[in-house]
């Protein structure tokens, strides 16, 4: 039944070659599409490559340094005097010109040294002394400066009318002293003057509740003053108080 079906076959060669062709073509196309890129670049932006490349401005140059200071030049007219002969100027000039002098220099002063011109008081010697200075100023008086007078204290005692007491203020008994039964004697150092009063009247010893009592009354105390050759002295004595809770 099958056996007068006709199939055709396939060509085989011309499959293949078709195949191939394709497959080249295909090929090409990938390789022109990889190789465009690499011909034709993009072109970077100039002003990218003009940034990268512009160096920095240079620094400005240093301002110029300050011109010179000019002096002043005084011009010195030429003398009109030379060796002592004045002479007329030859032409009269526009301007006056101030003439400057220099200052001529001081004169020496001669002066001798006391002892060094013979035939002067003093001076036998035959050496002179020329200075250029002034004359030496004489040295300042010296002042002498009176010392104070010693006073004179002769102490109670020895060959002189002794002092005597004339008016004697007895202390009163502090009532803090009496309260606390303290008690004894206060000791000072006085000067009797001239004129018989307690003079310098200093703390020997005593109790400090007893001190300002004895001291108030022994202040008061008067005395004939010493006798020394007929004339009142000052004198040096010691002076003792003693408080007892009898008083």
């Amino acid at each position: 039944m099958f056996e007068q079906t006709f199939v055709p076959q396939p060509n085989r060669t011309r499959s293949g070659g078709s195949l191939l062709v394709s497959l080249l073509t295909q090929i090409g196309v990938i390789v022109v599409l990889v190789l465009i890129p690499l011909v034709y670049t993009e072109a970077l932006p100039r002003t990218q490559i003009s940034a990268m490349l512009t160096a920095p401005p240079p620094p400005p140059p240093p301002p110029p340094p300050p011109p010179p200071r000019q002096e002043a030049v005084v011009k010195r007219a030429p003398r009109q005097i030379d060796m002592g002969v004045l002479r007329a100027p030859t032409r009269i000039p526009e301007k006056v010109a101030t003439i400057i002098e220099d200052d001529l220099p001081p004169s020496p002063t001669i002066t001798g040294v006391v002892g060094s011109v013979p035939g002067v008081p003093g001076g036998d010697s035959p050496i002179t002394s020329l200075m250029g200075t002034a004359a030496i100023a004489p040295a300042p008086p010296v002042v002498n400066t009176p010392k104070p007078a010693t006073i004179k204290r002769v102490p109670v005692g020895g060959n002189v009318i002794a002092a005597s007491l004339i008016k004697r203020v007895v202390p009163q008994y502090p009532p803090l002293a009496r309260q606390a039964r303290v008690q004894g004697t206060v000791r000072f150092t006085a000067i009797i003057g001239k004129d018989g009063t307690i003079q310098n009247l200093q703390l020997i010893s005593g109790h400090p509740l007893l001190v300002p009592a004895a001291r108030d009354a022994i202040a008061q105390w008067v005395y004939k003053p010493t006798i020394l050759n007929t004339e009142p002295v000052e004198v040096i004595t010691q002076i003792d108080f003693t408080f007892t809770l009898s008083q």
